[in-house]
């Protein structure tokens, strides 16, 4: 990412089903502290301010009831729930690795979440301390990838970084086809026109029409951000053919 893109303050995309780690289901302590870990490097050590947006798909999906006879509307209210009790984790586990942590809601949860504030939060950030956004954007049909998206904007990000289980976007699935190709750099026109999936279509139309540009990256590398050395695929409105620095 450094080669496209230095980066001052970042959004960090986790999807709950990351919490499960290695033992397949809930929350799995052990990656708690290694993402935290993690989290407390960027800060303190690549010196960026961070955001981060969980979701919550370790616990439960919205759209999962619509299979039986709940509607999709309380199905997503469930699911907010989830990433209020993802942070009590993941909060705990970066305050525990030496930075503090404000969490911000979209839907009021006073006694757990302070509300999401935009001007409070850049406060928060601007003095090093990590947001954690939780509740979605506090409205149904809307996933957890769009609350990113939508977040940093709000919080004028540099970029949206998606941690995933692999390095970066590919043409298919790497695990499956040997002969997957890796993309460095792609247009979020491309991304949408070849529906790579990145991120659900909602979400990636928005960053296409504010220009936010997303970062597709290991979970395992993310304290690389902001160096040389970091591998994954940069998506932005257009491309870059040769490198540039801020």
């Amino acid at each position: 990412m450094q080669k496209y893109h230095t980066p001052k303050r970042i959004l960090l995309k986790l999807s709950g089903e990351a919490l499960q780690w290695k033992q397949g289901y809930g929350i799995d302590p052990e990656f708690l502290a290694y993402i935290a870990e993690k989290v407390v490097h960027l800060i303190k050590m690549q010196k960026l301010e961070v955001a981060i947006v969980i979701g919550g798909g370790n616990i439960f999906r919205g759209i999962q009831l619509e299979r039986g006879w709940f509607d999709r509307v309380t199905g997503d209210q469930m699911g907010m729930m989830a990433t209020i009790i993802n942070w009590l984790a993941i909060g705990e586990a970066i305050e525990e690795a030496g930075v503090d942590v404000r969490v911000m809601s979209a839907i009021p949860t006073h006694r757990v979440a302070e509300d999401f504030i935009r001007r409070r939060a850049l406060r928060h950030m601007e003095k090093g301390r990590v947001v954690v956004c939780v509740g979605g954007t506090g409205n149904p049909y809307a996933t957890t990838d769009s609350a990113a998206v939508l977040r940093a904007l709000e919080l004028e990000c540099d970029a949206v970084v998606k941690a995933t289980k692999v390095d970066g976007i590919y043409d298919k699935d790497p695990h499956e086809h040997t002969d997957a190709v890796h993309y460095e750099i792609l247009s979020l026109e491309e991304a949408l026109h070849k529906n790579l999936r990145i991120m659900d279509q909602a979400a990636i139309a928005l960053a296409h029409d504010e220009n936010m540009p997303i970062f597709v990256c290991r979970i395992e590398d993310i304290h690389l951000i902001g160096t040389d050395e970091i591998i994954g695929t940069y998506v932005h409105t257009r491309h870059h053919n040769q490198k540039t620095s801020d």
